[in-house]
């Protein structure tokens, strides 16, 4: 085993496998902005009600999968679950430790074709987001 092979290793068992864009995968509750079909913020997320966005993505694709944070309380997020079961969607609860402004993403398992704009921009989006 050469000497570059074993160090690898050795860094692996240590830290771990390295991660890919880890900033962006802590924003976006464990996925990457160019999978990503829908971003919430949390305050949109606690907002009353259903984004009617939220539940064409989860009609219209077959391989979506909807993150949570899980900072947010059970209440502000049931009822996307609700609609996640509805739609076959599968659903992950993220508590990774690392806090972000997102309360829920919908992502694919890859790639995006067409890069949009995935944020709803409205006054609970202003809220969460921090000022530049």
């Amino acid at each position: 085993m050469s000497k570059n092979k074993l160090e690898e290793i050795l860094e692996r068992g240590l830290y771990g496998t390295p991660e890919i864009r880890p900033e962006e995968r802590k924003l976006f509750l464990g996925t990457i902005a160019e999978r990503v079909h829908l971003a919430l913020t949390n305050n949109q997320v606690r907002k009353k009600g259903l984004y009617e966005e939220a539940v064409e993505v989860m009609k219209k694709n077959s391989d979506v999968q909807l993150y949570i944070n899980g900072f947010l309380s059970y209440p502000a997020y049931s009822n996307y679950i609700q609609e996640a079961n509805k739609h076959s969607v599968g659903f992950t609860i993220v508590n990774d430790g690392h806090p972000t402004p997102l309360g829920i993403v919908l992502a694919s398992s890859r790639a995006l074709d067409t890069p949009e704009d995935f944020f709803i921009k409205d006054d609970e989006f202003y809220r969460d987001m921090p000022d530049e």
